[in-house]
């Protein structure tokens, strides 16, 4: 196959970053992300990101390009990492049928990688959904990213709806990491929604992975096998445009052939309305699993995204 020329290539490249004179059903405009975390092993990672958006017609709907600075910090070590990335949604907010994708190119110390989060839901029937995901980028600990390791991860997930109150969730993915280890991911998800306009719902959650720890560099958490299974409830509350989601859970954990321990689990998000000059979107987390020093392994993240329309 023949390259592409660069007449080409600009053309291309104008679709995708026209300005609003290309749509006329879309505006332009600017954001702004942001994002902290920090766990029990004192590692902290910051993010702080810019967004131009040419072609904006809502917060789901717009495609943009995004500069990122991201820092990672441990007692006294720190390091940066500079990323620039195309940005495009175009998600139905009603179903969440649609696509997102941020793709770019990452530099971490004298490391640098191609980095992507994308993610395709389609119905494939009145009452059941298929979802395909891609991720690519580094594993985020102190010695991982001083020897650029990262990690892909491939898979998919399949939702049916069950009558008016069920829903089951499956997914399969694999997740390649480039120190030549393997992982095989599993989850299975029920939803049972008691009352149809309560917003609450009661799930039950299993997940498992199997790790190929032969060629393990031991610079991240890698257990031969994991699994958990988890109770949650989920409440989701529309005021005025306004979309609150809160979910709530607990379980337990299985390390290889370890004793079980307990699993915590708590995620709030908060929507403004999409369609207006500005979008505000916040999501907050706290998890207790395992890693490196144990079962008893904590981590709280806040994160924000802020859209204006110009």
């Amino acid at each position: 196959m023949s390259r592409p020329s660069s007449s080409t290539a600009v053309a291309l490249l104008s679709l995708v970053l026209c300005q609003p004179a290309c749509a006329a059903d879309a505006n332009w405009g600017v954001g702004g992300y942001l994002f902290a975390s920090h766990d029990t092993e004192g590692f902290d990672t910051h993010a702080v990101a810019m967004e131009y958006l040419p072609r904006l017609r809502n917060a789901d709907n717009l495609t943009g390009v995004k500069y990122t600075r991201r820092t990672f910090s441990q007692q006294k070590w720190k390091l940066e990492a500079d990323q620039v990335s195309f940005m495009g949604r175009a998600i139905d907010p009603a179903t969440a049928n649609g696509w997102q994708l941020d793709a770019g190119l990452s530099r971490q110390g004298h490391h640098d990688m191609l980095t992507l989060d994308g993610s395709y839901h389609l119905p494939l029937a009145a009452k059941t959904g298929l979802d395909l995901f891609m991720n690519l980028d580094w594993v985020e600990t102190r010695t991982a990213l001083e020897q650029g390791i990262n990690f892909a991860f491939i898979g998919a997930s399949l939702d049916q709806g069950i009558g008016d109150h069920w829903t089951v969730v499956g997914m399969a993915g694999e997740q390649d990491f480039s120190d030549s280890v393997t992982r095989e991911h599993f989850r299975a998800k029920v939803v049972y929604q008691p009352m149809l306009d309560s917003g609450l719902t009661l799930q039950l959650r299993y997940r498992s992975s199997y790790s190929d720890t032969a060629n393990a560099s031991g610079t991240y958490f890698n257990p031969a096998h994991y699994d958990e299974i988890l109770f949650a409830a989920g409440w989701r509350k529309r005021i005025q445009g306004w979309v609150f989601r809160a979910t709530a859970g607990a379980g337990t954990q299985h390390v290889n052939s370890d004793p079980g321990s307990d699993t915590r689990l708590l995620e709030l998000a908060l929507d403004s309305p999409s369609r207006g000059t500005q979008f505000i979107r916040v999501r907050g987390g706290h998890n207790q699993s395992a890693s490196f020093g144990g079962p008893n392994y904590r981590y709280t993240y806040l994160q924000g995204e802020w859209i204006f329309r110009l």
